[in-house]
């Protein structure tokens, strides 16, 4: 039951979006291999970490590097001297938030390790990196794979949310119409949660 309320629906449904549009029925593989895919067509999700200095919230836009363990493992190349890892050292917790031009999106949460095993950052490392590193001509701090500042933010996914639709936009704005003229809430999305047990499984299978 929620701990905040400013009314009394009684006995009917406060939040109708929810019960209309909530998918419980696929297993829990296809609800992570179609939340891994709609991340995968995102590329750059906003990751929120928690300031070691204040305790508010910062979010940062990062470009996803790379998916481990079916993909409930995701990796994001980082500056090891950036303020970010300080505030995963502080607090491992983070949020990573995706989102597309329809208006699709995903929720995730986890919990981090900083790694910097040259054998992995190799495996994934890009040629752009140089251009967010720089070089600063000491022969050592490149940008290149063997940067030691170049490590990679490993989020292990712990619980997740997300919002996909199989509407065109023609039967999306139809859907939308009929509900601003019946007061039936707009059946448009797939929200689905995938739980924590449902991921452990995922993760120890793969």
């Amino acid at each position: 039951m929620s701990t905040f309320s400013n009314t009394d629906t009684g006995s009917k449904p406060a939040d109708l979006y929810k019960v209309v549009n909530k998918d419980d029925n696929p297993p829990a593989n296809d609800k992570i291999e179609t939340l891994n895919k709609f991340v995968t067509s995102c590329a750059y999700g906003m990751m929120t970490t928690r300031d070691s200095s204040t305790e508010r919230l910062v979010s940062r836009c990062m470009a996803l590097a790379a998916k481990e363990k079916g993909g409930v493992d995701q990796l994001f190349f980082t500056n090891t001297e950036s303020k970010k890892t300080d505030e995963l050292d502080h607090d491992p917790h983070v949020n990573l938030s995706f989102l597309d031009s329809s208006g699709q999106w995903a929720s995730l949460s986890g919990t981090t390790s900083i790694e910097t095993n040259r054998g992995l950052i190799k495996k994934y490392y890009s040629p752009t990196l140089k251009a967010w590193m720089g070089d600063l001509g000491d022969g050592i701090h490149d940008g290149s794979e063997n940067d030691p500042r170049i490590g990679i933010i490993r989020v292990k996914i712990t619980t997740a949310t997300y919002s996909i639709s199989d509407k065109t936009f023609l039967g999306f704005a139809a859907e939308v119409a009929k509900g601003t003229v019946t007061g039936k809430p707009a059946n448009v999305n797939k929200l689905r949660e995938i739980s924590e047990s449902e991921i452990q499984s995922w993760r120890a299978s793969h």
